[in-house]
């Protein structure tokens, strides 16, 4: 005879061995690549972002980003790395910056790209164009030579990417005339107005 409360320890016990079995099956997928199978990233065009009623007017109300420039102080300027490894967290950083502040046509992006990514800058450029085309933005190249020798080997390899370092010459990079930006990662996801810092 078997008793009910037996079988619900054994379930139990059942369970919880193989509990292990089932998070290892689950890290044993393939990493997921940024580029498709079909060459392509896949990304959606996202919605036009436009100003609320409270936000002040730049540039003589172009909207758009129409004759937006990067030397213009009366915007917010963000800057963040693109490469095609991070793309995706990229894409989505951008994303939630422009959703949820107030006023996303008075921001500026400055992107980051490394010289030598798989992927040009070029096309780095044309696909946040094509994802965000009433963005304002500009892409710069950061040549990966000026710190490549001098990152030490570390236990982490993303700290080994020369991309990671560009924050520090952001005032080297970026156009002389900006005075002020803020740096996010592109890692970071914003669930409140980018004003507000």
């Amino acid at each position: 005879m078997v008793l009910p409360g037996s079988i619900t320890a054994v379930a139990f016990l059942l369970i919880t061995l193989s509990a292990p079995l089932i998070c290892l099956g689950i890290r044993s997928f393939p990493a997921r690549t940024e580029l498709g199978s079909d060459g392509s990233f896949g990304f959606a065009e996202a919605p036009e972002y436009r100003n609320g009623v409270d936000c002040p007017v730049v540039n003589g109300g172009s909207g758009k980003g129409v004759g937006t420039t990067s030397c213009d102080a009366s915007l917010v300027h963000v800057a963040m790395t693109l490469d095609s490894e991070y793309l995706h967290r990229s894409m989505a950083a951008v994303r939630s910056v422009l959703r949820h502040t107030s006023c996303p046509e008075n921001l500026f992006f400055h992107l980051i790209a490394a010289e030598f990514d798989p992927v040009s800058p070029r096309v780095l450029t044309q696909l946040v164009r094509s994802t965000f085309p009433s963005l304002s933005f500009k892409v710069y190249i950061f040549r990966e030579d000026t710190v490549l020798n001098l990152i030490s080997s570390s236990i982490r390899t993303a700290l080994e990417n020369p991309l990671n370092y560009a924050r520090n010459y952001l005032g080297d990079i970026l156009d002389p005339c900006v005075d002020r930006v803020i740096y996010l990662d592109s890692d970071i996801v914003l669930v409140d107005d980018i004003y507000k810092l």
